[in-house]
């Protein structure tokens, strides 16, 4: 999780309302145009799916009601309001209540191609649209619940279990490769990288490895993990608590993998 922000997320009036600028407007539309357009024939089924059951506004940020009616009649789950950044053991609580956090502020116009703090955009359009999908949806609850009672060291190998499948998980389909990770399909160039660049090692899912692969947040991802079909998230989220903990200190004993990227220098 990142150290810092220079975002402030705005707050919602007592009626839940934000109130956005002609320009955060301008930039929600351009970015969607832009993504809309890349994703086509790239976005899972399922990711389709839900984004037409969304039907978000193009030419404006819709609002967290707009989008949480929705979600709540498909799974039960609701857009929650946050600052910029929170710890992990809210981030786990809310996710554990089927309440999506989402930062309430649009990234700036000199950030359009890269951000590394998640915005609403990231966050509505890039992972809302699955959270109408029951496997995904449980498995998103399911992970939150994972992560209530983790010590810090254990939240530590949980967050690459997310990393590689909400944010950066791909499908390896019937009709070839597709993306459910909303950290590529919120992203024009991490979604041309992950389904084109030819020296990305793209690996069958194995938890256990998952749990051992060590990654970045301000690179392009040299190694993504595949599923068949979304509903392959179900066999996961059948792990028991301690299950799940038990395959943490497994990993914990075995060591991480080789990064498969040059360490960050620092600042």
């Amino acid at each position: 999780m990142a150290k810092g922000t220079k975002y402030v997320s705005k707050v919602p009036d007592e009626h839940g309302f934000i109130e956005w600028s002609t320009e955060e407007n301008l930039i929600w539309q351009e970015l969607f145009t832009r993504q809309i357009a890349c994703i086509k024939d790239k976005a899972c089924d399922e990711y389709h799916e839900g984004l037409a059951k969304l039907n978000l506004p193009t030419d404006r940020i819709p609002q967290l009601d707009e989008v949480s009616k929705v979600l709540k009649v498909s799974t039960g789950w609701e857009c929650y309001p946050v600052p910029a950044l929170i710890g992990f053991g809210e981030f786990f609580r809310l996710l554990s209540e089927k309440k999506f956090p989402v930062a309430t502020f649009i990234r700036s116009r000199e950030e359009m191609d890269y951000l590394q703090e998640p915005d609403i955009f990231h966050e509505i359009f890039g992972h809302c649209p699955l959270l109408t999908n029951s496997s995904f949806a449980n498995y998103t609850e399911a992970y939150g619940k994972m992560g209530l009672n983790a010590t810090k060291e254990q939240r530590v190998f949980l967050a690459r279990l997310y990393w590689f499948t909400i944010e950066f998980g791909l499908l390896d389909t019937p009709k070839g490769l597709r993306i459910y990770g909303g950290g590529v399909l919120s992203s024009p160039g991490e979604t041309d990288y992950a389904m084109n660049n030819t020296d990305v090692d793209r690996k069958p899912f194995d938890i256990l490895d998952v749990l051992r692969t060590p990654y970045r947040i301000d690179i392009m991802q040299p190694i993504y993990y595949m599923l068949t079909k979304v509903s392959d998230l179900d066999e996961i989220r059948k792990f028991e608590v301690d299950d799940i903990m038990e395959l943490v200190t497994q990993a914990e004993a075995l060591g991480l993998h080789d990064a498969k990227f040059p360490v960050k220098q620092a600042s």
